[in-house]
Parts: structure tokens; C-alpha cells; sequence
């Protein structure tokens, strides 16, 4: 039997996985559904946002759900569950569907593409340092952040891009800022275009951050699967899901080695739309 961990998080995120647990018992009765609790509701309990007990149940299930988490409010020193998860657990790769939807979609044109964005490292001050934030304040008036990008991130999340790519029109898209960030995203673009190389019947198209965000309303077609860093991911991918009718219905997984290399081997994308 199937067993899927259900995190609900906190604010709306109760909400939120109660309604995903009655689509998935109707789509597929018969699952097996365990909860633990995380977040505010686990500080309260037992002292931590992710207890240990959770990270030890991980490794057990078929698969997790988790709820939105209100790490901006947590205690420091506390951990947001959501990173420590992919983190922990390599789950580098966060693919995002955004496929318009009729009579929804705030613009008139076709949008079918998915976004697969780099998940452990880039700007975001908890996947950047192996101990520490990385962001720091030598002074009360001056704030620095750390930006971390390897090649070994990057090529496995370029990777996993192609093989969807594969699967679909053969098409990727890189979307970077190495006009400005020379040596982050020049790494960054340099890896993807290497992973590229090795798929023959993929074509690698390049697009600045900017122009991206913009293109996305004006000739969305243009894209099919977009690869980028963390942040940028992040944020296009929202931007995306809002314009085929809403953030609340864009799917998305956090995928690792075992879900990549079993869609490889598919020949296509996770069913998560």
C-alpha cells in the first residue's frame, strides 16, 4: 500500500493538505496517509519546527506532502522545514507545470511549459552555508548575502531539465543573468550548456532573467521547459502559474535522483499537473 506523509505546516496549510488528501482518495482510493506535525505546531509541542522524528519518517514513505510554512515568523535558530527537506534529502530539482487553463487564464494566449528550477543553493540565505545563515550585518546600517552556486548542482538539475525536455518538444530554455552576475550564473550557464551537449535532439535557447519575465506574457509559446537558479525559478515559475489562472493550482514536486532517473527512463515529465 502506498504511503504518502502528510506535513501540514502552518496558516493555511491544514486547509491546504486536507483538500489534496480528498483528491487523492478520490482519484486513487485506497492510500494510507500518516500526519506529523511541523512548524509552529511542532515548536509548540516539542521545541523545534522539524522535529527529528519527522526527518526519520522521510526516508519510510512513498511520498510527502507538505503545507505552506511561516518560517519568516519562526524563532532564530529555528529551521524552515520546506529547505531542510531538500536539503537534507537532495531534492534538487522543483518542476512546476504551468499549463493554462480555459476561462482562467489572465491572458489570451497558448501556455504550456514547465519550469525547472534549481532547488538547494543560489540566493536563499538557508541553502547557502554548510553552519550559518548566509546573510550577515558587520554594521546595523549594511546587510551582505551569499550567493552559492557549484557546478555539480548545477549540471544534475540541467540533467533532469533535458530529460524532460526529451520528453516534450525537445526544446529548453536556460534563463540566467549572466550579463550582470558574470561568475554565479556564468558557472550556471556553463554547466547547462555542457548537460545540453550530451542530448542530441534537445535545442538550448538563452534568455535574460528580465526578458524572461516579460516574455511570458507577451509570446509565452516561446517556451517549453525552462531550467534556471532559485531564485529567478521561484519566481517565474509564480509568475507563470498566476497568468494561466492561479497560484493556488500550480502543481509542483520536489524531485531527487530516484524521481528523476525513473522520468528519464519514462521518457517524460512527473504527473503532477
Amino acid at each position: 500500500m502506498t504511503r504518502l506523509l502528510v506535513l501540514p505546516g502552518d496558516g493555511i496549510g491544514g486547509e491546504i493538505t486536507a483538500a489534496t488528501i480528498a483528491v487523492l482518495n478520490a482519484a486513487a482510493p485506497g492510500l494510507n496517509f500518516e500526519e506529523m506535525a511541523i512548524g509552529e505546531a511542532s515548536l509548540a509541542a516539542s521545541g523545534s519546527t522539524l522535529p527529528d522524528a519527522v526527518l526519520a519518517a522521510v526516508p519510510g514513505a512513498d511520498g510527502v506532502i507538505l503545507g505552506p510554512v511561516s518560517h519568516y515568523t519562526y524563532p532564530a535558530g529555528q529551521p524552515n522545514p520546506s529547505a531542510a527537506l531538500r536539503t537534507k534529502f537532495q531534492l534538487y530539482a522543483n518542476v512546476r507545470p504551468c499549463r493554462a487553463r480555459a476561462g482562467l487564464s489572465v491572458i489570451n494566449k497558448p501556455i504550456d511549459l514547465i519550469i525547472v528550477r534549481e532547488n538547494t543553493e543560489g540566493f536563499y540565505a538557508d541553502r547557502s552555508m554548510f553552519m550559518g545563515p548566509g546573510e550577515f550585518m558587520p554594521d546595523e546600517n549594511s546587510a551582505f548575502s551569499i550567493r552559492k552556486i557549484t557546478a555539480a548542482a548545477s549540471r544534475r538539475v540541467a540533467k533532469a531539465a533535458c530529460e524532460i525536455a526529451v520528453g516534450r518538444s525537445g526544446k529548453l530554455t536556460v534563463v540566467h543573468k549572466a550579463n550582470v552576475l558574470k561568475l554565479t550564473d556564468g558557472l550556471f550557464l556553463r554547466e547547462v550548456r555542457a548537460a545540453a551537449a550530451e542530448y542530441p535532439t534537445v535545442t538550448l535557447d538563452e534568455v535574460i532573467v528580465d526578458a524572461a519575465a516579460a516574455l511570458l506574457i507577451r509570446d509565452p509559446a516561446r517556451f517549453d521547459v525552462i531550467v534556471t537558479t532559485n531564485m529567478f525559478g521561484d519566481i517565474l515559475s509564480d509568475e507563470a502559474s498566476e497568468l494561466t489562472g492561479s497560484l493556488g493550482l500550480g502543481g509542483s514536486i520536489n524531485a531527487g535522483d530516484d524521481i528523476c532517473v525513473a522520468q528519464a527512463q519514462h521518457g517524460s515529465a512527473p504527473d503532477i499537473s
